[in-house]
Formats: C-alpha cells, sequence, structure tokens
C-alpha cells in the first residue's frame, strides 16, 4: 500500500476546517495530519509535522497566506503549498505564485476539487482554478515587492509610523523610509491611504 499523502490545514474558522477534514479524511490516501488557525502556529506546526501539502486560506488574519507560505517554504523547501481564497483577482493570484504556492483554488468552487488538486500538488503538479484569470506576462507589478518590502508595508497599513516600524524589525528610520519610498515608487501610488487600501484590495497584506 502507498504511504498515504499528509495534509496541514490552516484557516481562521474552525468550522472550515472541520468540513475541509471530513472531505479529506473521507480519502483512503489522504490523511490530515493537524490544523492551525493563525500564521504562527501554521509555521510551527508545518516545521514539526512535514506535511506533504499545505491546504493554506489566504485571508488569515495579521500575516496573509502569501506571507506565511514564504516562511513555510523557507524552513521546509521540499513542502507543496496549496491556496485557498475567495479571490479571483490577479493581484491576489500572482502574489500566491510569486511566495512559491503550487496551487491556487478559489474557495466558491472546492467540493471534490480540493482533493483532486491536493494529489496532484503532491505529485509535483501546479493547480490553478480553471475560474482564474490568467497570470499577467512577467507578473503582476505588486510581485515585485521584495518579502522584506512586504513586512514593512503590511506595518505600514497597521498605522505604524517609520521609527514603529523600524524598532519592530530591528532597523533604522532611514532604511524604513527607503523602503516606503520603494514601496510607492513600484507601485506608483504616493499617499499612504491610497497605499493602504491598494495593498489589501490586492491581497498583499492581511488585515491589522
Amino acid at each position: 500500500m502507498k504511504p498515504r499523502i499528509t495534509v496541514l490545514l490552516v484557516d481562521d474558522h474552525a468550522l472550515v476546517r472541520r468540513g475541509f477534514r471530513r472531505l479529506i479524511e473521507d480519502e483512503p490516501d489522504l490523511v490530515v495530519v493537524g490544523e492551525a488557525d493563525d500564521g504562527p502556529a501554521a509555521v510551527s506546526m508545518a516545521a514539526e509535522l512535514e506535511p506533504a501539502v499545505v491546504v493554506l486560506d489566504y485571508a488569515l488574519p495579521g500575516m496573509n497566506g502569501a506571507a506565511v507560505a514564504r516562511k513555510i517554504l523557507a524552513a521546509r523547501p521540499g513542502a507543496r503549498i496549496l491556496m485557498l481564497s475567495m479571490h479571483a483577482e490577479p493581484g491576489y493570484l500572482g502574489n500566491a505564485l510569486e511566495a512559491g504556492a503550487s496551487g491556487y483554488l478559489l474557495k466558491s468552487a472546492l467540493d471534490l476539487e480540493l482533493v483532486d488538486a491536493i494529489r496532484r500538488i503532491a505529485a509535483g503538479e501546479r493547480v490553478l482554478d480553471p475560474h482564474l484569470p490568467a497570470p499577467a506576462a512577467g507578473g503582476a507589478k505588486d510581485s515585485t515587492l521584495t518579502p522584506r518590502e512586504l513586512e514593512v508595508l503590511q506595518l505600514i497599513v497597521a498605522g505604524k509610523s517609520n521609527k514603529e516600524i523600524a524598532l519592530i524589525l530591528g532597523v533604522s528610520p532611514n532604511t524604513i523610509g527607503v523602503h516606503r519610498a520603494n514601496i510607492m515608487d513600484r507601485l506608483d501610488i504616493h499617499n499612504a491611504a491610497e497605499l493602504a487600501a491598494y495593498a489589501v484590495r490586492n491581497g498583499l497584506v492581511g488585515l491589522p
């Protein structure tokens, strides 16, 4: 008998996780080895349990799914990430793929697609929801932001000043000023309120 595909479920809603677990564990070749309800727990459990596939909700509180995926893959490059989202906008998809996700499914059309996607991703395939628009050539412009710039952007959206961000990240306020300027230049947005709205709308950061 082939070894079962191990799965970690990450979603901040217990009822959603319960539904996914029921779907997955009806299949003899799949097993859920753990559940997490936020980003830090997901990163810790992925390192401890070493699941083959992490089923990861994009809209986690505080740290969005793309940021979580980066941290998981930094610790476990062999993990496969299946991102689940309510959003079909190119910014969300581009950000997930840039973070290293192997698949992206819309939550509105899961059912048995979830099980099939887990199997395909575990086998090394990339799985994209057929209802998604094709990624822009060369990636959407938000994908040019570095992981550190995305960290800074998350703190800007949370209302932190350059000085506060510098203290949190352990760098100088001048360095944060440079990051802020680079972010605004790359996204062609030069107003903090517009920057925050764009970042949340396009899935670059999680809601504070």
